[in-house]
């Protein structure tokens, strides 16, 4: 996390967080959650496949990456305290890359996971087509899905890209009210990082 604070303040893909209206062009809160199935992933530094009809917890938070990305850098420590406080409450947590740089390949993403002791399943989209789906745009940019694999949350993490001056933990929020039973206080947030590139067909 130190390292990839040196780099955030060249980062010019960041965009504040802004607390009103409809961030999402493809998807919105309450849709059933896009379908991925046997995409290529590492978990606990094996390798393996990633199907969302194999995840059996009762929420599923899906995070869009990019190991190039500052902002990712930055918040991955955040991340690997999320997946470890919720692991043992019917939570999982899934990484998906959706760029085709060297980085965010399987062989990338082993390296980043090992690197950083990530403690999350992480998958490589390299078709596009789930980011595409759940209408990613940045990265990190996250999407909470209940028990029935409906978008119940969709955006930041929290609100500052500052550790120290965080106030508001959209995703804990969002998470421990779905796990009692309840909405989520702010369902929609804009998502703040590195945009993501998508192919042009």
């Amino acid at each position: 996390m130190r390292k990839a604070l040196i780099g955030l303040a060249a980062l010019a893909l960041v965009a504040a967080p802004v607390f009103a209206g409809k961030y999402n062009k493809s998807i919105s809160v309450g849709d059933k959650a896009p379908d991925f199935s046997g995409l290529p992933a590492v978990e606990n530094g094996q390798d393996t496949s990633l199907s969302l009809a194999d995840l059996k917890e009762d929420v599923i938070v899906v995070v869009f990456l990019a190991n190039h990305c500052p902002m990712v850098k930055a918040y991955e420590d955040r991340l690997i305290d999320f997946t470890k406080d919720y692991k043992d409450k019917s939570v999982k947590v899934v990484g998906l890359a959706v760029s085709d740089s060297d980085e965010d390949r399987i062989e990338g993403i082993k390296k980043y996971t090992k690197e950083h002791g990530s403690n999350y399943i992480y998958g490589h989209d390299a078709s596009q087509a789930v980011g595409k789906a759940y209408g990613a745009t940045r990265t990190p940019q996250f999407f909470v899905l209940d028990k029935a694999r409906k978008i119940r949350y969709t955006g930041s993490l929290d609100d500052n890209a500052t550790q120290t001056k965080v106030k508001t933990k959209f995703l804990r929020d969002a998470v421990n009210a779905l796990l009692e039973g309840k909405n989520p206080p702010v369902e929609e947030t804009a998502a703040f990082g590195c945009g993501i590139q998508y192919k042009k067909k």
